[in-house]
């Protein structure tokens, strides 16, 4: 198991590159591994480090660099996001992308080949160390791709893949890593030693927001998660709907990031790939401040029985300072520890559970063997045509949704998912260990779907 967090500055929040401290990055970085943890993913803003289409400034490519062999010092791997993208209600978008200069982030030709010399160049200058654990894309992008967001970048699932095929290869060309062809095999397995691990290449992996599983509309969906970068990633927020389907401690919330990791691995092509809960937390604008701490365990004590499960990586290591104006009121109070270094509740109860679930549990998860029952979900109409609404269905408060609670509640332990149209590859069930079918119940009524706002989105 590798337990990590996302690293949030105290002093300046993600403002803080302009000023870049390196005192008070290993300031923050010895509180979050005094947590227990292997790991920090971690932010650089995009408009900083490429402000111009044809300018990437080293000094700033330096400064990432620098709190990876900072971190190092402490013992923590470090995951690095690419394009920010989005954060905590604000977007971080290049001037030469916005107002006189708006083209189109997923499509334009000059702005694709821009940006992916900079995911290229960043790559390259944190390539070689050993606690890189690995780049991502960008901190849920797809959230540009369609609405809610108020100025969406048009695209279609296909452009979608080709962005992302593109993206992934300019990563890893600048990783050194080969580059295929085609979709790349899966990539780290979990169970491996830190050690080991560190020895193999870093991953590249693709990071969404939940719309991706939830609806529709979204262009980028399910399998652009299953088929591009080394491991499936899910981000998990209850304010979804969930948590007011289910309540905050019901359990469709303390089992949402299970049920996502579940939902996920349904559309990995093999039983090997890794999955990854990259982005999960307690917002308390539908988790009380008292629940958070249970939240946090049971949503962690769900999460690590998953099969093929690379690690849990929890939002966030410190609150926002209250002197920063205009976030979303729950931005405020996300964190392990408050802005001024304080351990929290919820950060007592994660180094209890990274003590819990750390190298030495975890073999113990790695031999427990993946849930014998699936549900199936209907990705295709009886005449082999694409279902609609099979991502509607599967948002919480959706026929799918319900029904997986359902079952998880009554087997004890979250069943896997497979599509309806893999229901029938006999050596692919048997390779994810699955021998029990189940179909959702006729009576199953959706009582609410809803997808996450990015507007309320870490």
């Amino acid at each position: 198991m590798r337990f990590g967090v996302n690293y949030t500055p105290a002093e300046g929040w993600f403002h803080s590159w302009l000023d870049f401290s390196p005192s008070a990055v290993a300031r923050d970085l010895e509180q979050i591994a005094g947590l227990g943890v292997d790991h920090v993913r971690v932010f650089p803003l995009w408009p900083l480090v490429q402000p111009n289409r044809t300018l990437i400034r080293a000094s700033a490519l330096d400064d990432v660099a620098t709190v990876v062999d900072i971190a190092a010092s402490f013992g923590l791997d470090v995951n690095v996001d690419a394009l920010q993208g989005h954060l905590s209600s604000f977007d971080f978008v290049p001037s030469w992308l916005e107002s006189w200069h708006r083209r189109n982030v997923f499509t334009d030709p000059d702005v694709v080949a821009s940006t992916a010399d900079y995911v290229q160049a960043l790559s390259a200058a944190l390539a070689g160390r050993p606690n890189l654990l690995g780049v991502t894309l960008g901190n849920e992008l797809n959230q540009f791709a369609h609405a809610p967001h108020p100025t969406p970048h048009a695209v279609t699932d296909r452009e979608a893949g080709n962005w992302l095929a593109t993206m992934v290869a300019a990563a890893r060309r600048g990783l050194g890593a080969p580059v295929p062809d085609a979709v790349p095999a899966p990539g780290l397995p979990s169970g491996v030693g830190r050690e080991a691990r560190r020895t193999a290449a870093p991953s590249v992996t693709v990071a969404q927001y939940d719309a991706a599983w939830y609806d529709d509309a979204q262009p980028f969906g399910p399998e652009h998660a299953a088929e591009h970068g080394d491991m499936t990633v899910t981000h998990s927020w209850v304010f979804n709907g969930a948590a007011r389907v289910h309540g905050p401690l019901g359990t469709g919330s303390v089992r949402h990031g299970e049920y996502l990791l579940q939902l996920a691995a349904a559309w990995n092509r093999t039983a090997e790939r890794p999955n990854w809960l990259q982005e999960v937390g307690a917002p308390t604008n539908v988790v009380p401040v008292d629940d958070a701490p249970a939240f946090l365990e049971g949503t962690i004590r769900h999460a690590v029985e998953v099969q093929q499960l690379f690690g849990i990586t929890w939002w966030c290591s410190h609150d926002v300072a209250r002197s920063l104006a205009d976030f979303p009121e729950l931005e405020y109070d996300l964190g392990l520890f408050t802005n001024d270094g304080r351990r929290k509740p919820t950060g007592e109860r994660f180094a209890e559970l990274a003590r819990a679930f750390g190298d030495g549990a975890g073999a113990a998860l790695e031999r427990l063997a993946p849930p014998a029952d699936a549900l199936v979900l209907d990705d295709v109409l009886p005449d082999g045509r694409r279902a609609p609404d099979v991502r509607a269905t599967a948002a919480p408060g959706g026929r799918f949704s319900l029904a997986w609670v359902a079952l998880a509640e009554s087997l004890g332990r979250g069943p896997q998912v497979v599509l309806r149209s893999r229901a029938g590859d006999s050596g692919l069930l048997a390779e994810r260990g699955i021998r029990t079918l189940h179909d959702v119940p006729a009576d199953t009524r959706a009582v609410h779907t809803a997808v996450a706002h990015p507007a309320t989105m870490p």
